[in-house]
């Protein structure tokens, strides 16, 4: 079956058949009231160009393809039109979407649920892995309209015989290209044979790339589908600065600190290639006091789910995820997105840089290069048409610089807030012939220095202070990731100044007077806590037990 092809052009729509679906507004796609309703409600103007040329098409009962990147509205594309056309008196499963992950399975589903607030008797279920099955079928059973699910979990329900198909009249893939790479080529071909009877069925699906793959379900299971495709810059990328910074492997971790402090970011994504480097990582930034979790396929859906409300939460500070969180990761207030490892693919980096950014905010990509790798990065500019700026790695002196110049704001909204009465009075009795009150603004500062994190090895170190969100960071531990300088014990040591030099001196005699037994105490906690100090990125590439040794038990 051959496939009719219409392009959409940034200004109007290159087939003078279609012109009157190039409109600015909602209501003349012939939306019913109820959905309409809730459009109004959601905030959303006017339709975007794939919303404006699909929804027509959708509504008309034809098979659909839609090729077009994230963030140009597809959910909304497929959503609206299902909604006008389902029948709230039938309780029977009318319609099928499929999704590659878990996360924009649950997404889709709260966008149909917003949609559909002001239809009476409408149920969408999610089906997908790591979620109790029992729990699907009871939401299924009591009458769902509307099923959205990972292709697994709908064939497993299919096999159970607890999704019934004989009243569907339509299927959408979205994402089509994504499940195709993840492997689910088999599961949308069984799915789309279960489908398959004396019900009429239209079929719609979306993808950003349209594979041989793609086409040959199409001519398969499609009844002479409409193309449409979306041309133009990726939409994700309007509002988001991106950077690449050039820093050596090994750098990249403090690296990401650096820029963190830098900048004062509340809430960042670290995006690696590996579940592997992602467990690495996020045991590298929990060292450095960073708040910090992962998000990986090997984890289940209730610590997910949990991860990802800790995140919004502002609970934790940095969450290191796969590329499987590009997918459906839907969260407002990301500040910026790291890419530890470069992505495999340009239209992963679509997905990674536009989880910042969102609802008309600004946000800030960085991507490590190095080396070779900076061939990577000209493939992704290339494929992108677009152009990166390429940054050096922040010193420590502008890390210093800009954490002083924080707590001086902070100083000067502190004394714009007022109520200082109480204090004026006990820094009026100390200035006497003695001290003046700069002096004792000076002892003041010089005591929030001691306390403030400190840089060491180009890492900053924090031992208490102030946190982003100005609550009291004390007791986390340092960021350095590593013991302290001239200290086993890893607690980390202030540096000396020049009038502490007495006082370790006093200290070190003290601890060479210790008696034996305090020695083997000291030397057990040295060894205990050499074992709890993470492993650095390239651990799991040496062999356990490879260390050669250098002598013999005595």
């Amino acid at each position: 079956m051959d496939a009719q092809t219409i392009s959409i052009r940034p200004v109007i729509l290159q087939s003078t058949r279609y012109l009157t679906v190039n409109t600015n507004l909602f209501a003349d796609l012939g939306i019913s009231t109820p959905v309409m309703r809730a459009i109004n409600e959601m905030g959303y103007e006017a339709p975007t160009k794939i919303q404006s040329a699909v929804i027509p098409l959708i509504l008309s009962g034809r098979d659909v393809a839609g090729q077009a990147q994230t963030g140009t509205g597809k959910t909304a594309a497929f959503a609206v039109p299902i909604l006008d056309r389902i029948d709230t008196s039938s309780k029977n499963v009318q319609t099928i979407v499929m999704c590659p992950t878990r996360e924009l399975a649950v997404q889709v589903t709260g966008e149909f649920i917003k949609l559909a607030k002001y239809i009476g008797s409408v149920n969408v279920t999610p089906v997908y892995g790591g979620q109790p099955i029992q729990r699907q079928i009871k939401q299924i059973k009591s009458g769902s309209q509307i099923v959205v699910g990972t292709p697994g979990r709908v064939i497993d329900h299919l096999k159970r015989g607890t999704l019934k198909l004989d009243h569907l009249n339509m299927v959408v893939l979205d994402e089509a290209d994504e499940m195709l790479n993840m492997g689910f080529r088999e599961d949308i071909e069984m799915i789309l044979g279960f489908a398959t009877g004396d019900t009429p069925r239209q079929t719609v699906m979306f993808s950003a790339t349209m594979s041989p793959d793609i086409k040959r379900i199409m001519n398969h299971f499609f009844n002479k589908p409409e193309m449409i495709n979306v041309e133009g810059k990726a939409p994700s990328a309007d509002g988001i600065r991106q950077y690449v910074v050039e820093a050596r492997d090994s750098m990249r971790t403090d690296g990401i600190c650096r820029l963190l402090d830098l900048n004062n970011f509340r809430l960042s994504l670290i995006f690696c290639n590996t579940k592997r480097a992602c467990d690495t990582l996020v045991s590298e930034m929990q060292s450095r006091g960073y708040a910090s979790d992962a998000l990986h396929g090997d984890m289940t859906q209730a610590i997910r789910d949990k991860v990802m409300n800790r995140f919004r939460q502002g609970r934790i500070e940095v969450l290191i995820a796969t590329d499987v969180a590009a997918r459906g990761l839907d969260v407002e207030n990301v500040d910026a997105v790291f890419n530890y490892d470069i992505p495999q693919d340009p239209e992963y980096y679509v997905h990674r840089i536009g989880r910042t950014g969102r609802a008309g905010r600004e946000g800030v990509a960085y991507t490590f290069s190095s080396g070779r790798k900076s061939r990577n990065i000209r493939y992704i500019e290339r494929m992108l048409k677009l152009q990166i700026e390429t940054i050096p790695l922040p010193s420590v002196k502008e890390v210093e610089a800009s954490i002083i110049n924080t707590f001086l704001q902070e100083v000067t909204d502190t004394l714009e807030s007022g109520g200082l009465r109480p204090y004026i009075e006990q820094v009026e009795a100390m200035t006497t012939d003695r001290f003046t009150p700069i002096e004792v603004a000076a002892a003041l500062l010089k005591m929030r220095e001691s306390a403030r994190p400190a840089v060491v090895s180009g890492t900053v170190e924090h031992e208490t202070g102030s946190g982003k969100d100005g609550t009291a960071r004390s007791g986390r531990p340092s960021r350095s990731g590593k013991p302290g300088h001239g200290d086993k014990t890893g607690s980390g040591r202030p540096r000396r100044g020049k009038g502490d030099t007495d006082r370790f001196d006093r200290t070190d005699r003290t601890d060479r007077d210790k008696s034996s037994s305090r020695k083997r105490g000291k030397t057990f906690r040295a060894k205990q806590n050499r074992s709890d100090e993470p492993e650095p990125f390239y651990a799991p590439f040496v062999k356990k037990g490879g260390r050669k040794k250098t002598g013999g038990r005595r």
